[in-house]
């Protein structure tokens, strides 16, 4: 396993067409937007789909969702029970928790369970995402559905329950941004490496390879873009900042409701001594 020696900056954009990218919970689920009208992916949504691709893949990971569960472990608790047990020392329980999770060492995280008798571990990963915007406003739509629930018999004697109406809201169509970075000090501390570093970015080309559902019908969610900037050194030759931005994403015409990708304008900054590996998405 190669050690990672670079810094790496990405840039993901990724079309939404007629789809709920993350549903707010406290809002009916209606898509999430901020005030100004911009829709957005929250980081935990986009690292949960990461650590789905990195199960595809055939990598452990620690923080599983339900229906995903692979190891037959019905918590978090459990599972760091089995594989930590007997472990005191805390450099050590961090050191194997990095070695047995992939997600733990990309993305890090807090280990503090009551079996652990006290003990809390942290463990701070290389990999940040942050927060995806669409790079214009997006406009959400509503529809009635009927739920049927034919599925237990009225109290009144009846045959069938009756059906209940309800609602279902997406995104009309909206381009997002999604940026990131991996950091190498925090990489030599887990153990990440530049083979885990190509991992991570398969998964970001393939963000939505075996995510469909109705909120997200396959073909709804599109990985448009990936550009994927590997420094010369480990602290990089220009600020992660300064590498997001250097990705422009304009509407062409700002009167017109955008309904595809070609109706924004793509452009990248070039940085001297600094060119992105541009990827297609699926």
């Amino acid at each position: 396993m190669a050690k990672l020696e670079n810094k790496i900056d990405f840039v993901v954009l990724v079309s939404v067409n007629r789809a709920n990218a993350n549903g707010d919970p406290l809002n009916g689920n209606r898509p999430r937007t901020d005030y100004n009208g911009f829709g957005e992916m929250s980081d935990v949504c986009i690292k949960r789909k990461i650590r789905n691709r990195m199960q595809d893949m055939g990598q452990a990971v620690f923080v599983q969702s339900e229906d995903r569960c692979d190891d037959g472990f019905g918590s978090l608790s459990e599972r760091a029970s089995a594989k930590m047990k007997g472990l005191k020392d805390r450099d050590l329980y961090a050191k194997t928790a990095c070695e047995t999770w992939l997600d733990v060492r990309a993305f890090g995280q807090v280990f503090a369970f009551k079996d652990a008798k006290g003990m809390s571990v942290g463990v701070r990963g290389p990999v940040t995402v942050h927060q995806a915007v669409s790079a214009s406003p997006v406009e959400i739509e509503s529809l009635q559905i009927t739920k049927s629930v034919n599925g237990e018999k009225s109290e009144k004697g009846g045959n069938r329950t009756s059906d209940t109406m309800g609602q279902k809201h997406f995104v009309r169509f909206g381009l997002y941004v999604v940026k990131g970075s991996i950091n190498v000090q925090l990489a030599e501390k887990t153990g990440f490496t530049q083979e885990d570093a190509q991992l991570v970015k398969e998964c970001l080309r393939t963000l939505f390879v075996n995510d469909a559902s109705s909120a997200r019908p396959d073909g709804s969610m599109e990985v448009v873009k990936l550009y994927w900037w590997q420094h010369n050194c480990k602290d990089g030759q220009y600020s992660s900042a300064e590498v997001h931005r250097s990705v422009h994403v304009e509407i062409k015409d700002p009167t017109k409701l955008p309904d595809s990708v070609e109706d924004y304008e793509i452009a990248v900054t070039s940085l001297p001594g600094l060119e992105p590996e541009v990827l297609h998405g699926i």
